[in-house]
């Protein structure tokens, strides 16, 4: 089979490498119709993940059909369409008992293992641990492009950033950075009822793609952007700030814009340290949250796409074939220069 393979820092190549196969009883292996790229794989490329090692298939999202079954499996058959979550989790562990796949023991300690710790999804076929609890069947109302991104970003932007910030009916929300992950943020706030969704970001096409995605209101980010807030707010600020970029900067702008007793939810993969002002943030009682998504809300989420409440497929600007990969990561890689969102790849 085909897959996209890392060869180090900086080199990765379209090549055969042996087919995907049943390796315990609870796996099942899964043919590829519809993967994408995440930020994620452009941080293994960077050569910032060490544990992602030279010959490791790429990628860690994907819709496709079982092509083979374990004999351990119960709730997946050949030619079922599923989607492959970026978590897997054996579900019982402590931490998949906790509801905390994220984190899940018998797998590794941390859920997230395609493109990772083992062969992801970016490839013909892929190998999935653990698919009774792991994978989730795709509705018929649901098309491939839609479930993908049902696979990370969606169920970050939910889960780390809307559910962890706690929004509520009525509150002020400033989603900073309206990449994939904020506009996900941004998309399913409405479903607890935010009264403002104020997008920041320095990109003016993803500040557009807010508004079209539910955002109220939108500022490019600079030296002004505090006060423009506070002109929506009655001079207080928010009631939940979303950080989804990862930067120093992006995360104290998100902290600044956050009126007392309001929260922080961090999104954003934070490479490098961050020195928060303490000493002023104590004394606002500002609650900070932060983490890894455990993709727990995939099937609410599949059953608020093929509602039509969640339109997903608007998150997919550009479309690939297998055979055109270096040219997708190129679009993704420089996705201000190209007014991309995310990518889909396909056959």
């Amino acid at each position: 089979m085909k897959a996209l393979v890392y060869h180090g820092p900086g080199a990765k190549a379209w090549e055969d490498v042996p087919d995907a196969t049943v390796q315990e009883p609870t796996d099942v292996v899964v043919r590829v119709d519809t993967t994408t790229i995440c930020g994620t794989d452009l941080h293994i490329l960077q050569g910032d993940v060490a544990a992602v090692t030279d010959g490791r298939v790429l990628g860690h999202e994907a819709v496709g059909t079982v092509t083979a079954v374990g004999d351990a499996v119960r709730a997946f058959a050949v030619g079922d369409r599923v989607l492959i979550p970026a978590i897997t989790q054996c579900g019982r562990c402590e931490y998949c008992g906790r509801g905390m796949p994220s984190h899940c023991q018998t797998v590794g300690g941390i859920g997230w293992i395609f493109g990772h710790l083992i062969d992801g999804t970016q490839a013909e076929l892929v190998r999935v641990p653990f698919a009774d609890t792991s994978l989730y069947a795709v509705p018929d109302s649901v098309t491939n492009e839609q479930a993908i991104f049902l696979a990370d970003s969606l169920p970050t932007g939910y889960e780390v950033g809307v559910l962890a910030g706690r929004v509520r009916p009525g509150d002020t929300v400033a989603v900073v950075g309206a990449g994939a992950v904020g506009l996900a943020a941004i998309l399913t706030t409405g479903l607890w009822g935010a009264s403002k969704v104020i997008a920041v970001d320095s990109d003016k096409f993803r500040l557009e793609k807010a508004l079209e995605f539910g955002a109220t209101d939108a500022f490019e980010a600079g030296p002004g952007v505090l006060e423009d807030v506070r002109s929506l707010t009655d001079g207080l600020g928010v009631d939940v700030a979303i950080e989804a970029v990862g930067y120093p900067e992006t995360l104290l702008t998100a902290a600044s814009l956050v009126r007392p007793g309001g929260r922080i939810a961090n999104i954003g993969v934070h490479g490098v340290p961050v020195e928060l002002p303490m000493q002023d943030m104590w004394i606002q009682n500002l609650t900070l949250t932060m983490g890894l998504v455990d993709t727990a809300s995939i099937p609410t989420l599949l059953k608020m796409v093929a509602s039509g409440r969640i339109p997903a497929e608007r998150m997919g600007t550009h479309r690939f074939t297998f055979d055109r990969m270096d040219e997708a990561y190129e679009v993704f890689g420089n996705a201000a220069a190209n007014s991309a969102l995310k990518v889909v790849i396909t056959p």
